[in-house]
């Protein structure tokens, strides 16, 4: 009988495993053990004799480098057609989001270049996008629909996010956002359109196996607290988790309505009340926090990051890189962002692009540094966790790991 092997050994790493209830959950000197696509080990290299573990095919001593799980980006809206450039101009020049919004523009021109786009086309440029997002660290991305709003579209955009999985070997996880806003065609017949993403677009779309979430846009620019619920309640009934942009411009109760349908996540929250992170904490949902958007808007109002910490909701960090409201590419530099617009300490914004990050999107299998756990690490070129908060750009990376192999 052959004894068992690791089919790779890491010495000599500092290991912010957050696995741990101490900052970062650091490990001096740390060893990291790989058996497969599975993490097999953690400790402190002096243990490793005590372990009895078996042999390694490979040992690779990283000089001292930082390891930390593979970053997750649990919100993104990145595949899409063209840009947004002039509305930045724009808001510059004093024109708010709604405004730009109800004249026309925001999502809907995006909706128009998505549409003419073919699906080749929006796998490059969305490829380009994910390279930038992977140089940074990111093992796991979320990316949404909701630029195509017509069947067709909404089933190509979901294509190309299954397709970037494939073609740059990560985990990229669906989530349709049929309810973003109302396209010009169905203009005079709201009620329409929702009772057609609900009855007919979200079964086809689960049906063909396209979809692992469900998300909407509950605003006074948007969709009502009862449409979203229509769209819960039929997701519900397929089977499908909800998460939900909410209480990003105005308190509409959405983040206590997907709490009650036990919700992932509920995200942006800068208008966010007491009721609502009540609702979250007995729930379990998630806070995701988005400080791209909050930066490039110039909000003002910050989320209730401190009545959150004392509810015990725990909070995840995105990107929502997306072409109007978030045009960020760099996961590192959201986390940042948290800690100096939000007040996020390292410890929080980090574990907000790990371990939280990955229970906002179901999964439980990543985001930790720990036995059992998917063998996807990212290696930095410094040495304290929380530089990776501190420079703002630059690349910091060394080398990602996903699934247990070096990935280019």
């Amino acid at each position: 009988m052959t004894a068992p092997r690791w089919d790779v050994l890491l010495t000599g790493a500092r290991l912010a495993t957050f696995a741990e209830d101490t900052p970062f959950g650091l490990i001096d000197d740390g060893a990291l053990a790989i058996a497969g696509d599975r993490i097999a080990w953690v400790g402190r290299r002096a243990e490793l004799a005590a372990a009895g573990h078996p042999p390694a095919v490979e040992t690779v001593d990283l000089g001292g480098a930082l390891v930390t799980p593979g970053l997750i980006d649990c919100h993104t809206h990145l595949v899409f057609g063209g840009h947004r450039a002039r509305e930045f101009d724009m808001r510059l020049h004093g024109a708010s989001y709604e405004a730009i919004a109800r004249a026309g523009g925001g999502i809907l021109s995006t909706v128009a270049a998505t549409r003419a786009a073919s699906e080749d086309e929006l796998l490059a440029a969305a490829a380009t996008r994910a390279r930038a997002l992977l140089a940074d660290g990111v093992t796991t991305l979320e990316i949404k629909s909701g630029y195509g709003l017509t069947l067709l579209d909404e089933q190509k955009m979901l294509r190309v996010a299954r397709r970037l999985g494939a073609q740059s070997g990560i985990t990229v996880c669906t989530t349709f956002l049929g309810l973003h806003t109302v396209p010009p065609e169905f203009r005079d017949r709201r009620g329409a359109y929702v009772a057609e993403v609900c009855d007919h677009w979200l079964p086809t779309l689960a049906g063909e196996g396209l979809i692992d979430a469900v998300d909407a846009f509950c605003e006074q620019i948007a969709f009502t607290p009862e449409e979203t619920r229509r769209l819960f309640e039929r997701a519900r009934a397929l089977g499908l988790p909800v998460k939900l942009h909410a209480e990003q411009l105005s308190d509409q109760g959405g983040a206590a309505l997907v709490a009650t349908f036990g919700g992932l996540s509920a995200d942006h929250l800068e208008h966010l009340d007491e009721t609502g992170i009540e609702a979250m904490a007995r729930a379990g949902t998630m806070a995701v926090l988005l400080p791209g958007a909050f930066y490039a808007l110039r909000e003002t109002k910050l989320p209730p990051v401190d009545s959150l910490r004392a509810a015990g909701v725990p909070i995840a960090v995105a990107t929502d890189c997306n072409p109007g409201t978030s045009p960020l590419l760099s996961l590192r530099m959201a986390a940042g962002m948290a800690c100096t617009l939000f007040r996020l300490t390292p410890d929080e914004a980090l574990r907000g692009i790990t371990v939280h990050a990955a229970r906002a999107l179901g999964l439980t299998d990543r985001g930790t540094l720990a036995g059992g756990q998917l063998a996807d690490l990212a290696v930095w070129n410094v040495r304290d966790p929380a530089e990776l908060c501190y420079w703002i750009g630059g690349n910091l990376l060394r080398q990602r790991w996903v699934g247990g192999r070096p990935a280019a």
